[in-house]
């Protein structure tokens, strides 16, 4: 078995607009490509977990969010790297499509992505650890049991300054962007 690393995708792999109501606002950050394929290439699972309630409030067709995760794809192989799994949780309370209109256990900081992953992939949960730009990622690693890396990327800088000082659960280390937080990740495991 290996371990995973868990990363959220908005404003950790790509830039934070908002929603990504439209294939073109899809950019993928500098150096993300180059940090997912160090992870590949140190026998880590890659495995995006993501937050799409855009979908229920009616934003944006799920198929959209297919279409993404391609060019996700796409994008890394460019770098010669890839994810072993994408998953994203359509669901919110208060949305407007009745069918992804309701509380889950796979919205974030659920961990129904994660429990999801593991029973798809061989994970080593002991070696794992989450990589996100939210302190919901924080949240959602603590709820895991696993160690939660904060990225400055996207919500990131603004999270850690205006919510973290409040929290009692805090980032296991911060990071200015996905490419340190996998060089932090590595480092750690030697």
């Amino acid at each position: 078995m290996r371990p995973a690393v868990f990363i959220d995708r908005d404003g950790t792999i790509n830039e934070q607009r908002g929603y990504i109501n439209h294939i073109s606002r899809f950019v993928l950050l500098p150096n993300a490509g180059k940090a997912i394929s160090l992870l590949n290439e140190n026998n880590y699972i890659v495995v995006v977990t993501s937050n799409q309630s855009g979908v229920a409030r009616g934003y944006f067709p799920i198929e959209l969010v297919e279409e993404t995760n391609d060019v996700l794809r796409r994008e890394l192989a460019k770098d010669d790297a890839h994810v072993n799994g994408i998953y994203f949780c359509p669901h919110h309370p208060d949305g407007v499509l009745p069918e992804y209109s309701r509380g889950c256990s796979c919205r974030k900081p659920n961990i129904g992505l994660i429990q999801k992953a593991r029973s798809e992939l061989e994970i080593d949960m002991e070696r794992s650890c989450v990589i996100g730009d939210r302190w919901l990622d924080i949240e959602f690693a603590h709820n895991a049991d696993l160690p939660g890396i904060m990225v400055l990327t996207g919500y990131g800088r603004g999270d850690f300054e205006y919510i973290v000082p409040h929290k009692q659960i805090k980032p296991t280390f911060v990071a200015e962007d996905l490419l340190r937080a996998v060089k932090w990740i590595l480092k750690q495991d030697k």
